[in-house]
């Protein structure tokens, strides 16, 4: 075993910027020196120590001049000391000077004081010497009577660990922990020698344990979760014992300790798989959500809720605790609300749909009670997907969600009103029944509608689906009342004329020509007020999007007259009503277009929203067969068309998540008898204890280690040449925030290499944790070394570095070999991901920072580059499979990633393939990419060719 991979116990922080002291200024001090002076030079030795010194001269000086003090501070640095000094010699044998340090070590096992005698059987617990702990212990045993717990404690584990190493020390330990646990009173005590019982003897483990299984409520915390461990492990082991221990379980589930309720839950979900069972675990869960105030634990456990609900006969059970974990949404944060409001999603049926719209319903009235909060408006939105999601797989409980949700049209916050209307379009197209009552509701709120995308998608629902004539009416009716006075011009001017005041205050600005109606021009004054005037705060809301510059909304509103009023002259037969109802809309259509001419408006018109409305004016005066088919018919069928493949896509991935989470039971599996099975075939489940005690390590089997191409030899770097002094090579392991470097250091000389050190730096927003501690190279030796570098976003990063070491004997300085850089690749920290087309918009148009990537490969098909594209980048396509399908020269596709660190990436796909320079032409075009802001370390932008897939990040925070 190397250096390197010695067990650690202690870690000390070292300064690098003092030089080292001589030996003989050390040697001084330790002898002469005062108690401070001598604490001071024990440190500088330890230190030296631990940077690969010997110090061999010292270690007498130590035992004469410093062992015998009495001094708290320079007993524990000697205990330091004494765990990292060398105590053999080089062929093996311990050191004559160890034995006066061994009878020191038993005066400190009989000190008055307790924490010298607890300090110091800590201590013990590191030693691997067994001729130095032989003369200690009935030192030890006797510390297990001492009168302080401190020191008793401490004592269980020096015995644990002395008969783990070195049983033949003390062969009775079993029995003498097991006596010792009968009698102690103090729960720290009994939690040790418990823990020591379950590794070393389980049988007498599970002989205390029956004799106080009844008093197990009444243990402290410490010793219940030792218990619970010992269960899951008997249990897990000899499933024929679970039914002795499932009510000791079921009995802890009420402890007052967090800790111990949520180790009991996960146990009793592993051993039992009863009806009961899982509703008290998941009960268990729901409990520590609601009252822990972390929300780092309420994630942790809704994943085990969520866990819990991926099993299939488990998830009818959590069906009927919906409600329940509806009470996790009175937690503020929104990521917790987030996820409890999909599992409950998940877990809706039609037994409880109707008390999940209900809370939902409150949930939302609160939202617009409460003040004002950053996460308010983000989970107004989220309850509207909800409900909306409820009411698309339950029609029945549409009619109770539409009114309460039509409220917030006129909501301030866009994007929550943007999630009404969405859902408010798909039912009034699914469900005939309720189209009345949503055309009434809209009717109502539309006057008070206060952003201009929500009143254009209000506008294009009423003029699709209002079919009566007092529908019709009633729509015109709003549209006036939210134009005000016409011809617009005109008014606008007379409100200009009839507006100063002098006590207003005025500046002056350059006078503009105004055109009234008749085509006349009149002089607007040259003195404007400097605050808001009082006739922009009344005016109608859409005069206001029409004033603003927004004529986009005037086109929408012209195809929405130009629809009903070519539906009322279907209707209405009297002429007369039928020519008075379309003049009217082509008043209104006209008076817009001449606002937009004047130069009343921020912005003028633009030419193509003139063009619509200059359509919509001559499809009213033709009033065509053909044209009322396009208005009143192909528009329907368009959305008809998309909600329907937008339904067939989410029952496709239903589908599929049904079908990964349903247990297939193949015809010609074996069957299990439970009398002819063995005890440890009896349960496939992996020991969750073992897998998490892994996963904290870092070393968790993944599936993908059985592919040939995910071998550890694909991330081995070499650092150094074949022909250096020394050669090198690393092994780069990532895991998520953290970088292991496992570096190989091979002597390749005929000479002894001293103070051989990997030094090592890093570039961009990486961390060195700790310096490797320098190795002595024999001959053709070899040794590992290994690194932590701590990663703190998802950026390009470089570690560089080289090896330094002397050569025995040779009196030059110090020789070094430079090593390669090791670029830390993005790849491992993004992961694909998913997001709505609203949310790629939005975050499309909020990052401020976009790279222009030119295309250059030699692939000639553009689904093929698209897919190279999205595996080199670990991207997903946000794009639907029907809209890439086919081939029609061009491809224009989203595609959208987010790192381990919660960073956003976003990218857009426009490609093409030139068809006049024939069949093998490569595909060409551009990439451009979307972040928050451009990285501090800008690396050069390559072109997006086979050969550097990764370029797509290489200027990208990510």
């Amino acid at each position: 075993m190397t250096a390197a991979d010695n067990v650690c116990y202690t870690l000390i922080n070292v300064p690098n910027d003092s030089e080292p002291p001589s030996e003989v200024s050390l040697k001084a001090d330790l002898e002469k020196g005062e108690i401070k002076a001598k604490t001071e030079a024990l440190k500088k030795v330890i230190i030296m120590i631990l940077n690969g010194e010997k110090l061999p001269g010292l270690l007498m000086t130590i035992i004469r001049f410093v062992l015998p003090l009495q001094d708290h501070t320079i007993k524990k640095l000697l205990l330091v000391f004494w765990e990292i000094v060398p105590k053999t010699t080089p062929d093996g044998k311990l050191l004559q000077e160890m034995i006066l340090v061994c009878d020191a070590y038993r005066k400190d096992l009989q000190h008055p004081n307790e924490f010298i005698r607890g300090s110091t059987l800590r201590f013990l617990c590191k030693l691997k010497e067994s001729e130095l702990l032989e003369p200690l212990m009935p030192a030890i045993r006797a510390c297990l009577e001492h009168r302080h717990s401190y020191v008793r404690r401490n004592a269980v584990l020096a015995i644990y660990t002395i008969y783990r190493n070195f049983e033949n020390l003390i062969p009775d330990a079993p029995e003498l922990i097991h006596d010792f646990l009968v009698n102690e009173k103090d729960a720290s005590c009994k939690r040790n020698a418990f823990m020591m019982l379950i590794h070393a003897d389980q049988d007498r483990a599970l002989d205390y344990l029956s004799t106080c299984i009844d008093q197990v409520h009444t243990f402290g915390d410490i010793l219940q979760l030792v218990i619970v461990e010992l269960i899951y492990k008997v249990c897990h082991a000899n499933p024929s014992e679970r039914a002795r221990f499932i009510r000791c379980i079921y009995n802890l589930l009420q402890s007052s300790s967090p800790a111990v309720k949520y180790e009991a839950a996960g146990t009793l979900v592993t051993l039992s798989s009863a009806p009961t069972a899982i509703k008290a675990a998941a009960q268990c869960y729901i409990d520590l959500i609601i009252k822990e105030s972390d929300n780092n634990v309420k994630l942790i456990v809704l994943d085990r809720l969520i866990e819990l609900k991926e099993h299939p006969t488990h998830e009818r059970v959590l069906q009927d605790l919906v409600m329940d974990i509806l009470r996790v949404l009175s937690t503020p944060d929104l990521e917790v609300r987030k996820k409890t409001l999909q599992l409950a999603l998940d877990l809706v049926s039609s037994r409880n749909v109707e008390e999940l719209v209900i809370v939902l319903k409150k949930e939302v009235i609160k939202t617009n009670n409460v003040t004002e909060h950053e996460d308010t408006d983000k989970f107004r939105q989220l309850l509207v997907r909800t409900l909306h999601s409820c009411s698309v797989r339950f029609p029945d409980m549409a009619a109770n969600v539409i009114p309460v949700l039509m409220e917030f049209l006129s909501d301030t916050n866009e994007a929550a009103a943007a999630d009404v209307l969405e859902f408010v379009r798909e039912a009034i197209q699914r469900f005939d029944n309720l189209r009345p009552l949503i055309i009434e509701k809209m009717l109502e709120v539309f006057h008070a509608i206060k952003t201009v995308k929500i009143y254009r998608g209000a506008l294009w629902i009423l003029g699709e689906y209002c079919s009566t004539k007092e529908d019709i009416q009633s729509v015109m009716t709003e549209v006036r009342r939210s134009l005000g006075e016409i011809p617009i011009v005109e008014n606008e001017i007379k409100k200009e004329a009839g507006e100063g005041k002098p006590e207003e205050e005025v500046s002056a600005a350059p006078a503009a020509k105004l055109v009234t109606e008749m085509g006349t021009y009149v002089t607007q004054s040259a003195l404007s007020s400097s605050r808001p005037s009082k006739k922009e705060e009344d005016r109608p809301p859409l005069r206001g999007f029409l004033m603003d510059g927004d004529f986009y909304v005037a086109a929408s509103l012209a195809t929405t007259l130009t629809k009903v009023a070519l539906r009322y002259v279907a209707i209405v037969q009297d002429k007369k009503r039928q020519n008075s109802f379309v003049a009217e809309s082509m008043l209104i259509m006209a008076t817009i277009l001449h606002l937009g001419k004047s130069s009343l408006p921020k912005k003028p018109i633009t030419d193509d929203d003139v063009d619509r409305i200059s359509l919509c004016l001559k499809v009213l005066s033709e009033c065509s067969p053909l044209m009322n088919d396009i208005f009143n018919k192909e528009c329907r069928k368009s959305l008809s068309h998309m909600l329907t493949v937008r339904l067939e896509e989410e029952k496709l991935s239903q589908k599929k998540e049904s079908e990964k989470r349903n247990v297939l039971v193949q015809a010609d599996d074996p069957i299990s008898f439970m009398q002819l099975t063995a005890k440890n075939e009896m349960t496939s489940k992996e020991d969750q204890f073992q897998l998490s005690l892994l996963a904290a390590m870092g070393t968790t089997l993944k599936k993908e280690a059985n592919d040939p191409m995910a071998s550890k030899l694909n991330k081995v770097t070499q650092l150094t040449g074949f022909s250096d002094p020394v050669y090198a090579e690393a092994y780069v392991h990532v895991n998520q925030y953290d970088i292991v470097l496992d570096v190989l250091v091979v002597n390749q000389t005929n000479d002894t290499l001293q103070n051989c050190t990997l030094e090592l730096a890093t570039l961009g927003d990486l961390k060195l944790v700790e310096k490797p501690s320098p190795l002595t190279l024999a001959p053709h030796d070899f040794a590992n070394i290994k690194a932590n570098v701590k990663v703190a976003s998802t950026e390009n990063g470089i570690i560089f570095g080289n090896i330094v070491y002397d050569v025995s004997g040779a009196a030059s300085d110090r020789n070094c070999v430079v090593l390669s850089d090791i670029h830390v690749d993005i790849m491992d920290y993004i992961q694909p991901a998913s997001c709505t087309d609203a949310e790629f918009r939005q975050m499309w148009a909020e990052f401020e920072w976009e790279n222009k990537v030119t295309v250059n490969t030699n692939i000639a098909d553009l689904n093929e580059y698209l897919h190279h594209i999205l595996s080199s980048t670990n991207m997903k396509c946000l794009t639907p499979e029907k809209a890439l399908s086919g081939f029609c020269g061009f491809m224009a596709a989203n595609l959208y990633a987010r790192s381990i660190f919660g960073e956003d990436a976003l990218a857009n796909v426009s490609i093409e393939k030139p068809i006049h320079l024939g069949p093998d032409a490569p595909v060409n075009g551009h990439i451009r990419i979307r972040a928050k802001s451009q990285v501090r370390n800008s690396l050069p932008t390559k072109s997006a060719s086979q050969n550097a897939p990764y370029s797509l990040y290489s200027a990208l925070l990510l």
